[in-house]
């Protein structure tokens, strides 16, 4: 479906289930990115794309079920939302790309390591998800995630939140930096606060801590370059939690400690992810 603010940027790839939508920018070795919670790939195609695109093909893909991909049947695993992007990738001709995830997109990123450990040249995570986290997610997510929030919560909220609601949650991710100029406008207000790419989201974020329980074990045996970068301000995922756990108990993780900057580094220090993603790819060439 085509939305006449925000339309597809990039191709799509037929899979015998459904469509993938990808943006495919560039020359050089693959870079293939995986966007976040509720999100889609233009969140890199606002800036990080044309950052890379200089050295790297770029392929950014919308996550099953966001964006302008399909949604399979509403997947809710990584694991499968993996195993769903790493087969459009074949598509595409994509061999030994670095795989980088920001946020959520940083689980589906380790899940495709974990399925496919020698198709992977190196992995660079942005506030990732990595490990189990204490509690629960609180009632937004209990209650959204359940029959009475898809059917009428959230297609209440869909059709009537108003843009300085999404805004103000923006700001909130964001904190304390600032929402780049333009931004929820590039993202697409419509893709963002479409009723099912909602519900899925909730579902999908609701159900995540059984999977990470099950992944996590298996990070140790990882043996490629892992380049994590998140901010020590981030309160939507919490570095002691996750980042500080990985490179404590993987070996192959580099951990840049970003000070007093929030949950979207790749806004916030663009420079510095840009680096990592060159180390990453540096690492994994020098192995």
């Amino acid at each position: 479906m085509a939305y006449a603010d925000t339309p597809p940027e990039g191709a799509f790839i037929d899979l015998p289930q459904g469509r993938i939508h990808a943006i495919v920018r560039g020359d050089g070795p693959d870079l293939v990115m995986i966007h976040g919670a509720n999100g889609n790939a233009r969140d890199f195609s606002f800036d990080l794309i044309e950052r890379m695109a200089e050295e790297f093909r770029v392929i950014a893909f919308d996550r099953p079920g966001f964006g302008f991909s399909d949604d399979f049947g509403g997947v809710e695993s990584p694991i499968d939302q993996a195993d769903i992007l790493r087969s459009a990738a074949l598509r595409l001709g994509v061999e030994n790309p670095v795989v980088l995830g920001h946020s959520y997109g940083g689980a589906v990123a380790l899940a495709w390591a974990l399925r496919g450990p020698q198709e992977v040249a190196g992995l660079t995570l942005l506030a990732p998800v990595t490990h189990p986290w204490p509690g629960d997610l609180g009632l937004w997510y209990r209650i959204t995630a359940s029959p009475l929030g898809r059917y009428l919560i959230l297609p209440a909220i869909a059709a009537l939140a108003p843009r300085n609601a999404v805004q103000g949650t923006l700001a909130n991710v964001f904190a304390p930096d600032p929402v780049p100029e333009g931004y929820l406008d590039h993202l697409g207000f419509d893709l963002t606060m479409r009723r099912d790419q909602l519900s899925l989201n909730a579902q999908q974020v609701n159900s995540l801590m059984e999977y990470i329980e099950a992944m996590y074990p298996g990070y140790p045996a990882l043996s490629m370059p892992i380049e994590i970068v998140h901010g020590t301000a981030d309160k939507t995922v919490g570095i002691s939690i996750h980042s500080d756990r990985m490179a404590q108990e993987v070996d192959t993780v580099h951990l840049t400690r970003l000070e007093e900057v929030g949950h979207m580094p790749h806004h916030a220090r663009p420079e510095i992810v840009v680096e990592a993603i060159r180390r990453t790819f540096q690492r994994a060439r020098d192995k």
